[in-house]
């Protein structure tokens, strides 16, 4: 039965609809030899006539073994129309994006990326999941937005941009412009957890001579900035966790550029290596590659 072609089974179809190959042809735009060869084709590969001809302009007859087939060829056209369909939807992006973020991430470039998506893809599912850790499992995402750089044969990444990192301070512990970076040696500080790119910094810190006290730490940036604004302790956080926290116009804080500066943090979008992205996957990478860049035209 493998030899059995869905073309035929279609052709089949028809002429039972029309109730002769000659109709059948005008409506398939087939010659009716076209027609007699598909029928022909379908009863050698199940053995047997599907059709009694009586002649003349009577219409053709199933035989008991065309009823069989007839049974199994709706069910089976069926599947492959659905087959179809779900593939055209597969190419115009519908099904499921899983995203792996954080918050700085979540807060700022994300919700574009996702109202787009969505814009150009309604009939899309988009799921999303933050994961801070130092080892993120790809195998979990689609795609993953982190602050490291993965240089590692079963990931390839996009960088997407530099995050330079500035002084945030309660309004008045220094003063405006730029603060000098030995001024922090010892200094109480509030900041992220010791994960993801929080240890280059302190590392870059410490290369310079500056060890501050460090008073709090939280995951969460309004966590961060609520200390600071306390006075509790100044924070060194990267561009896009000061603009999607609003900081930037809170009159209660400052922000300063480091003189030196600090290396900045970098963003990547990661993926596992050496597989095909889907339609949407594919889209949802160009999108976000555009939003980077008009993020960067605002730093």
């Amino acid at each position: 039965m493998t030899d059995v072609e869905l073309r035929h089974l279609a052709t089949f179809a028809f002429v039972i609809g029309e109730g002769s190959f000659g109709r059948a042809a005008a409506r398939l735009g087939y010659t009716q030899s076209t027609v007699s060869q598909h029928i022909a084709g379908l009863e050698r590969a199940v053995g047997g006539r599907v059709f009694d001809r009586p002649g003349g302009p009577r219409p053709v007859q199933l035989t008991p073994l065309g009823s069989v087939v007839q049974v199994h060829a709706a069910e089976l056209l069926a599947r492959a129309d659905a087959l179809d369909a779900a593939v055209e939807g597969f190419k115009a992006g519908e099904g499921r994006l899983t995203i792996g973020t954080f918050q700085s991430v979540s807060n700022t470039l994300l919700p574009a990326l996702v109202r787009r998506l969505l814009d150009e893809f309604p009939g899309c599912e988009i799921r999303l999941s933050e994961d801070e850790s130092d080892s993120p499992d790809l195998a979990r995402v689609d795609l993953l937005f982190y602050d490291v750089r993965k240089d590692d044969a079963g990931v390839e990444y996009v960088k997407l941009l530099d995050d330079p990192y500035f002084l945030v301070a309660s309004r008045g512990r220094f003063p405006d412009g730029p603060v000098d970076l030995a001024a922090l040696d010892g200094a109480p500080m509030v900041a992220w957890p010791p994960d993801c790119a929080q240890p280059a910094l302190e590392e870059a810190l410490a290369a310079s001579g500056v060890r501050p006290e460090y008073m709090f730490r939280a995951g969460g940036n309004e966590a961060v900035l609520s200390m600071t604004r306390a006075g509790l302790g100044s924070a060194i956080l990267p561009w896009l966790a000061i603009h999607g926290a609003g900081a930037t116009t809170d009159e209660t804080l400052s922000i300063h550029e480091l003189r030196p500066a600090v290396a900045h943090r970098e963003l990547y979008l990661l993926r596992r290596a050496h597989r095909t992205l889907s339609p949407l996957a594919a889209r949802a990478v160009e999108l976000t590659v555009e939003i980077a860049q008009d993020l960067r035209r605002l730093q």
